[in-house]
């Protein structure tokens, strides 16, 4: 089944990042996160979690993320919007035309 979807809907602006380990002069490393490209992406709010931590509230917000196919999209890598963070759970061609990837993500709100 083919998937309709409107691409004139993506109007995120998203810069995708990769995790770069740095080694730390000690034995390990410190993650820095390098911008690989930025993109037209389309952002929809799934779910929201609350969880109170040290009397503070936060919470998780899943987001399906719609972006123009490309094979280079794993789990581990982030979308950036200005300050918001996307992390990307799991990414899928939600009906194998390779037209459209849907990535699960979530962004961590404090």
């Amino acid at each position: 089944m083919v998937v309709f979807f409107d691409p004139g809907q993506m109007t995120a602006r998203l810069d995708l990042e990769a995790p770069q380990a740095m080694p730390d002069g000690q034995g390990g490393a410190v993650v820095t996160w390098q911008v690989a490209t930025s993109l037209w992406a389309r952002i929809e709010p799934v779910s929201f979690v609350t969880t109170e931590e040290a009397a503070a509230g936060s919470g998780r917000i899943s987001h399906r993320i719609w972006i123009r196919f490309r094979e280079d999209i794993v789990a581990g890598q982030r979308f950036r919007k200005v300050a918001r963070v996307f992390m990307v759970r799991l990414a899928r061609d939600p009906d194998e035309t390779r037209r459209y990837l849907v990535c699960q993500c979530e962004e961590e709100v404090r």
